[in-house]
């Protein structure tokens, strides 16, 4: 793209220039804010609300400006999260994608998606006001100061609201007395008797739980990753003989797409004519490059490294093999965001218990101050501050040491894991190709020497192979001889003079073409799929093994997993079964578990499968051909430089990109769980006993609402301990 004199065209490629030209100038820009002229917003308000509808849809846009009479679009965005040049792609494919009439529903039913954060409950002031209410009854109570009684009690009513609306919406949507029933009782009595300090405290108390509560819950809306988003803005097609640059979004089901080297595949369809070397790891995961030819099928999102193709388009945007990956993916089911555990589930079921018991007690007594003191020995609110309390400290300590776990129901269903499943291509591997060994198949002719003419006849080639060929040759400190004429046929090798020798790199068959022995490869020296052939002066003279080859910590970490009582370990991939095998026999994973040439629906079908079988499935993976799997998993873990639509989906994001951090976070997920239990003893125990005291000999309100407050006060400290903790803990509790 070249801007000129603020006017934006594109340029060429490859020869063919484009007669594109947007009809935008840019009049003004600095890092983080953009000023734009938008001729088009002058004489249609229909195209400008859906522009401006856009713009302040786009996470990264933080203020949008528009002057229609003066054609003037002003933008701020998040300098620290995108480059300059890549917002102001952005902004040119939000400007292109107004002009499509269609996009005002679509972004109706984006909004539509967003949790509103406007509602009574969310922005009533009930913390303030309970704060404000317990400051009065202190000053007009311990402190004897003329407060009138209607003002604290008005406040205490005001404040009671939301515990109220919780009563009132469990009693009409569930059809049951919740826990809010039982603590707007207590507060109601205790108000109407003016022991205007008790209510005050408890609704001080259960503030500050819900609000805690509600920082550890996650939103239950899933955030996607728009396919066309992933790919580029523009497209070349091929119409009535003409190359044309086209929006991606203007492509059509029939349309001749042209894709030249470094360049995504934007549709699916099968190869017209030419060939290229195909990189589909984003996809499927298979870590080396596949030649396609005439006929054969490709997939959006996957990348041309060499070659340039040109493809007869079937499927389009959401449709494609990567699309219907993120159709997957949203289809999961959508899991309760706040933590579920069995003690939270014993107290709701002791709400009706504990209302019949006040009822005895009054029909017993006729003492309103002892059923208020009934009343306010739930047990609910120590456990609902306390458990909330616990998971945010632990959330926070985690996250201090690299490990972002999203929910507390994540770490409650991380603490019960008993099945891990990992994507082998970037999880377990590095994803990327290097050189293993070097090996001479001439007696005159040294390993080191093979490297070298190897790396001279690779040089500035873009295959993953040649790559790691001249790392290695770097990385070994071996002179790469100078190269003069070369002839590089994709899928097969290079033939390149060096140093007045001509040297063939390559694989077997491309050395048998050119008439080179092979018989060397014969007896003690077996082919190696992973491998390719150096020959000079028409004599074999070595090969190079490559793989993808696994993290440094793969081995350690898996072995730690399995000697854990209750794990088990599998691993899914898109390679081919041998390679599958022989990384999963390395690693000591049975064959039995290991599942090869997955796609992405393969991938959730074996997650689902195992989730079935009653198991508690934690899956790690980096693509997005794993965001179906992660949707699916209980728990989903994914790395930091994973994908973007891997690591919204994944409930952990490992921020150091080791897998060390697993093994981190399970440990810290049991130990969570074992502050709860402990937790819940803490509220438990007083609250029954003084409860007992209540009900046999009477128990004044306020040393009720002291016992209850003061053991979730108890709990609650105690629930802070991970973030006072100075280091992680290295070893995994039992799960049992």
């Amino acid at each position: 793209m070249q801007e000129q004199n603020g006017k934006v065209s594109s340029g060429e490629k490859n020869g063919h220039s484009s007669q594109v030209t947007k009809s935008y100038s840019i009049v003004h820009a600095i890092q983080g804010r953009v000023r734009l002229r938008v001729p088009r917003l002058r004489h249609d308000r229909d195209y400008t609300q859906r522009l401006q509808a856009l713009l302040e849809d786009d996470p990264l846009i933080t203020s949008v400006r528009i002057k229609p009479a003066a054609a003037s679009l002003v933008v701020t965005y998040k300098s620290s999260a995108v480059a300059d040049a890549k917002m102001r792609s952005r902004l040119n494919c939000l400007i292109v994608t107004a002009g499509d009439v269609e996009i005002v529903p679509r972004v109706a039913a984006n909004q539509s998606l967003v949790v509103p954060t406007t509602d009574t409950e969310n922005s009533w002031p009930g913390l303030q006001l309970s704060a404000v209410a317990t400051v009065l009854a202190v000053l007009g109570g311990s402190f004897g100061l003329p407060i009138p009684p209607m003002m604290v009690a008005g406040t205490i009513v005001l404040a009671t609201w939301p515990v109220f609306q919780r009563a009132l919406a469990g009693i009409a949507t569930q059809r049951k007395l919740n826990i809010d029933f039982l603590d707007f009782m207590a507060i109601a009595i205790t108000t109407v008797q003016g022991q205007f300090l008790t209510p005050s405290l408890m609704l001080s108390l259960i503030e500050i739980g819900e609000n805690i509560r509600d920082r550890t819950a996650r939103s239950s809306q899933l955030q996607t990753l728009d396919l066309l988003n992933s790919l580029g803005q523009f497209v070349w097609v091929e119409r009535d003989g003409e190359k044309q640059q086209i929006p991606i979004q203007d492509v059509r089901r029939g349309d001749t797409v042209i894709v030249y080297p470094g360049e995504q595949v934007p549709v699916d369809g099968s190869i017209l004519r030419g060939k290229a070397l195909l990189d589909e790891q984003k996809l499927t995961g298979e870590s080396m490059p596949i030649l396609k030819k005439q006929g054969q099928p490709v997939f959006a999102s996957t990348l041309v490294r060499e070659g340039r193709i040109y493809i007869l388009t079937e499927r389009v945007g959401n449709d494609t093999r990567a699309g219907q990956s993120i159709k997957l993916m949203q289809e999961a089911p959508v899991h309760d965001t706040r933590m579920e555990n069995h003690a939270t589930k014993i107290a709701e079921r002791a709400v009706v218990p504990t209302l019949l018991l006040g009822g005895i007690v009054f029909a017993a007594t006729r003492n309103p101050a002892r059923v208020a003191s009934v009343l306010t020995l739930d047990l609910c609110t120590g456990i609902r501050v306390s458990i909330p309390t616990t998971v945010l400290a632990t959330l926070t300590y985690a996250a201090r040491h690299g490990i972002l776990i999203r929910s507390g129901r994540a770490l409650e269903q991380l603490a019960e894991v008993d099945t891990i499943v990992f994507d082998k291509t970037g999880t377990l591997t590095k994803g990327e190709v290097a050189v293993i060994g070097v090996e001479s198949l001439n007696l005159s002719v040294s390993s080191l020497r093979v490297l070298a003419l190897a790396a001279a006849a690779e040089q500035r080639l873009t295959h993953p192979v040649a790559e790691a060929v001249i790392r290695h040759a770097e990385a070994e400190q071996v002179t790469i001889p100078n190269r003069s004429k070369w002839n590089y046929q994709l899928g097969l090798g290079v033939q390149a003079e060096i140093e007045g020798e001509t040297v063939y790199v390559g694989s077997d068959r491309f050395l048998r073409q050119q008439g080179i022995d092979m018989e060397p490869l014969n007896g003690h020296h077996q082919r190696s799929a992973s491998a390719i052939y150096v020959a000079s002066n028409g004599q074999l003279q070595g090969k190079i093994r490559y793989s993808d080859i696994l993290r440094q910590e793969s081995r350690e970490v898996i072995t730690q997993l399995l000697t854990v009582e209750g794990v088990e370990i599998h691993m899914l991939t898109g390679d081919n079964k041998r390679t599958a095998r022989a990384v999963a026999a390395e690693l000591g994973i049975p064959s039995m578990h290991t599942h090869a040439e997955a796609f992405p629906e393969q991938k959730a079908a074996v997650v689902r499968e195992l989730h079935e079988q009653g198991k508690t499935v934690a899956f790690v993976g980096d693509g997005i051909n794993d965001s179906p799997a992660l949707a699916y998993a209980d728990v989903s873990v994914s790395f930091a430089n994973g994908s973007e639509i891997a690591r919204e989906t994944a409930d952990l994001v490992l921020m150091q990109n080791d897998l060390h951090g697993l093994l981190e976070a399970i440990a810290i997920a049991r130990q969570a769980k074992q502050l709860i239990q402990q937790n819940t003893g803490i509220v438990v125990v007083p609250n029954l006993g003084a409860l007992v005291i209540a009900v046999l000999f009477g128990l004044n309100p306020l040393g009720a609402t002291v016992i209850n407050n003061g053991s979730t006060i108890v709990a609650g400290v105690n629930g802070l301990r991970p973030i006072l903790k100075h280091s992680p803990q290295k070893t995994l509790p039992s799960a049992r």
